[in-house]
């Protein structure tokens, strides 16, 4: 069962803003302050530049493929299974710890409330919330979408309310020194931040049930990028100019305690609400996209088949809500919060390099069905800058990061190894490129059929009639130069079969039809069509390409595109919107083009299925 489209731009403007305003901007300054100093600011925008190539790379990886579990499905379609399976555990993981790190979060603000209250506490107090939101989410997507909008947009209005109170409070000697522990920290501190922005990219996992994803998706994150990006500077630019710097380095609440500087008891509770806000926005959105996840992994079979299934009432995966939210809660009853940080920003980190690379990956292929509607620019340099820029930070996170990493990549593999494998056989675009450089043809078609469907669910085409017989009918790929006669005895002779007549009757019927009136109609392009007597309720489409050409006649170029269509009698207005929905299918801009390039019949038929026309109900 699909999941339903209910998100529109504004909310996934919400989603992935709100993912980003938690913890990375009302816990985390204080505590990378303490690393790097005023140049905190700094790491923040050198993580906000860093996540550039991964933004444009998923929002062109999203477009072409919406669908459910946005990272996981798109780096296995990319590498495979088996790194699939890696890419997926890694989404899944990174989501899972950054949204816990936000449940703590609300639990470390209610402590300002009541100063009494136990670390054990605050811990069970985040476990009862994080039920709460797997409950929202049980209800439907809906529901979540329009909590998280409401949430987002109050939070973004208290933020700006605190940065042009607080202005005027700015003592300009805190930001010196504004390096002191060289630029070696800064990188390091940009690393540690990284996971601020990490939920930027939550949409992709939610991907299957965005409206209009093409446009929606793309112009959804890059807003979000710019918008949350300058808030973050702002805010962190003002909590620097007005707290003492052994008070910053030493707080989880820096925020709410530069507003108490600023703004007094008032401005302590508003930023104390909005911190509140932001970190329930997180857990809400979190929740979300990472269950999707395991739901698409379920559904690809690399984990158990429940985890995919889809409750009707609701459209919203269960199992896997339930299963995310369970995890959750073991995170947030037994990790530390710092190590809860390391552990999330590495395991994006690592996510990011997949994504640059599987773009890489999916252009370098050269499937025809691989059509994203927004594409990265400067590629592949965005991409191969983005991989090693978050390689960079991996390394200079230090051994704890690494060791997450490398634990991950074990356990995910050897995951893969045991169950997955059996079970999987699927192709992947990295096979794809390995046979345009050995020249050797090691696919079946799989992965482009598999996306011809993901392009039709994404445009939202309802099938017709038409699109049934092209489904069906024959193509032929010819590739010597041939007359006409010959070109119409061998489409007899497939035809013949289908219509149940004789291919010399069919043979003559069609040349005296061009010798009538020639059916060539454009530059290499013709459409032999005639009406057969005697026969009722039938009608035949044939596809061929000849790239020598088809001599039509000695005095018209030669022809490398033919539709051959024959119908009974009483189809004949159906006939004429077949000859009008192939009419708008060549006029396209690249037609020609993708027509003699294609690489075999399969991606024939695929230029003519997803090619843009007027629809008829069937």
């Amino acid at each position: 069962m699909r999941l339903k489209k209910e998100l529109g731009l504004i909310d996934i403007f919400c989603i992935a803003s709100g993912a980003m305003i938690s913890s990375g901007l009302f816990i985390l300054p204080g505590l990378a302050f303490a690393k790097a100093g005023p140049a905190v600011i700094i790491s923040y925008i050198l993580a906000g530049i860093l996540v550039i190539p991964a933004v444009l790379s998923k929002a062109e990886l999203t477009t072409a493929m919406p669908k459910a579990g946005g990272d996981y499905f798109f780096i296995d379609r990319s590498f495979g299974p088996g790194i699939g399976t890696l890419g997926g555990i890694s989404a899944w993981f990174s989501l899972a710890f950054k949204s816990a790190f936000a449940l703590v979060g609300i639990g470390i603000f209610i402590e300002l409330i009541n100063p009494n209250i136990t670390y054990t506490q605050i811990k069970l107090i985040s476990a009862g919330l994080c039920i709460f939101f797997i409950v929202l989410n049980l209800i439907g997507v809906k529901q979540a979408g329009r909590t998280q909008v409401f949430l987002v947009l109050v939070l973004i209005g208290l933020l700006i309310f605190y940065v042009f109170r607080s202005l005027p409070s700015i003592q300009v000697q805190r930001y010196t020194p504004f390096i002191p522990s060289g630029m070696g920290s800064v990188f390091a501190t940009a690393g540690f931040v990284f996971i601020s922005y990490g939920g930027l990219t939550k949409i992709a996992s939610v991907a299957e049930e965005v409206k209009n994803p093409g446009r929606n998706i793309p112009l959804g994150m890059i807003l979000s990028l710019v918008i949350i990006t300058i808030i973050y500077v702002l805010v962190i630019f003002v909590t620097t100019g007005i707290l003492d710097s052994s008070k910053l380095a030493q707080s989880h609440t820096p925020i709410s305690i530069g507003a108490r500087v600023s703004m007094g008891n008032f401005g302590f509770i508003v930023m104390a609400v909005a911190a509140l806000l932001a970190f329930i926005s997180t857990a809400n959105a979190g929740i979300m996209a990472a269950s999707r996840t395991p739901m698409a992994m379920g559904r690809d079979s690399l984990l158990p088949a429940f985890f995919g299934k889809v409750v009707p009432r609701f459209g919203t995966p269960h199992y896997s809500i339930l299963f995310t939210g369970g995890f959750m809660i073991c995170v947030i009853l037994f990790l530390d919060l710092e190590k809860l940080v390391k552990a999330a920003s590495s395991l994006k980190l690592l996510l990011f390099m997949f994504s640059n690379l599987s773009v890489i990956s999916m252009r370098e292929s050269k499937i025809r069905n691989y059509q994203p509607k927004f594409r990265s620019p400067l590629y592949p340099w965005m991409q191969i800058l983005g991989t090693l820029g978050c390689g960079y930070l991996l390394v200079q996170m230090g051994t704890t990061a690494l060791f997450t990493t490398f634990f991950l990549v074990v356990g995910g593999l050897g995951w893969y190894l045991l169950y997955s494998r059996p079970k999987v056989s699927r192709e992947s675009a990295l096979i794809y490129v390995i046979r345009r450089i050995t020249s050797k043809d090691l696919t079946h078609g799989l992965l482009g059929a598999e996306l011809r469907e993901v392009l039709r669910e994404r445009d939202e085409v309802v099938e017709d009639r038409f699109d049934h017989l092209i489904r069906e009918c024959e193509v032929l790929d010819l590739k010597e130069s041939l007359s006409l006669e010959e070109f119409l005895k061998i489409a007899s002779n497939s035809l013949a079969k289908r219509l149940g007549m004789e291919e010399n009757i069919l043979f003559n019927q069609l040349l005296e039809r061009e010798k009538e009136s020639s059916t060539v109609i454009g530059s290499g392009f013709a459409i032999p069509h005639i009406t057969i007597e005697g026969a009722f309720e039938k009608f035949e489409v044939l596809l061929a390409r000849c790239k020598d050409g088809i001599i039509f006649s000695p005095s018209i170029p030669p022809i490398h595109t033919v539709f051959v269509l024959v119908g009974s009698r009483d189809e004949r207005n159906f006939h004429l919107r077949a000859l009008g929905s192939i009419a708008q299918i060549v006029r396209e801009a690249d037609f020609d083009k993708n027509w003699l390039s294609a690489q075999n019949p399969e991606e024939l038929r695929d230029i003519v299925l997803l090619g843009e026309r007027k629809r008829h109900t069937i």
